[in-house]
């Protein structure tokens, strides 16, 4: 699976300067990066789509930057080489996000919404699937994500929106 572009070394903003403090912080790692469960957005949007917003903390001992949009993928059930990669519209501009220990960003993404009860329909024609987690490419490679509530991620047409790596809470 893809995943975001990696953080070009130790930056303050697009200076590209160290980090304040004087030490450099390395890109973020997706084995010091713990998720949240997805937190649905309500309402759902009235083009036919839902939010979802994930908090990614910082579990490593150092500071550590990301840097730039994370991809999205179905989940493979188990198997990572099933993972099947949506294709991402990306929202806003990136920015590096310094993680100190214990630090938090957030990503905020947007799926098309399965339609009807039950089994559900795509406003497309397109099958609706309904993975129990995705994964969040981030440099290095990826971190599954489950819903917070313990549902399904309905989706239809394999695409998603996607924000950068946030600093705060959108």
């Amino acid at each position: 699976m893809p995943s975001a572009p990696a953080s070009q070394g130790p930056a303050d903003g697009a200076s590209g300067r160290p980090a304040p403090g004087g030490t450099a912080s390395a890109a973020c790692s997706p084995g010091g990066l713990a998720a949240s469960g997805a937190r649905r957005l309500e309402p759902s949007n009235p083009d036919g789509t839902y939010a979802v917003l994930v908090s990614l903390t910082n579990r490593g001992p150092g500071s550590c930057v990301l840097q730039g949009f994370p991809s999205v993928a179905v989940a493979g059930q188990g198997d990572p080489r099933r993972n099947r990669p949506l294709r991402t519209v990306r929202e806003g501009a990136a920015r590096p996000v310094r993680l100190a220990p214990g630090g938090r960003a957030w990503v905020r993404v947007t799926l098309v919404s399965v339609l009807g009860e039950g089994d559900g329909y795509c406003a497309s024609g397109a099958t609706p699937v309904a993975p129990p987690s995705l994964v969040l490419g981030v440099p290095g490679g990826g971190i599954q994500v489950g819903m917070a509530d313990g549902g399904l991620f309905a989706e239809c047409d394999d695409r998603a929106r996607t924000t950068a790596f946030l600093a705060d809470r959108p």
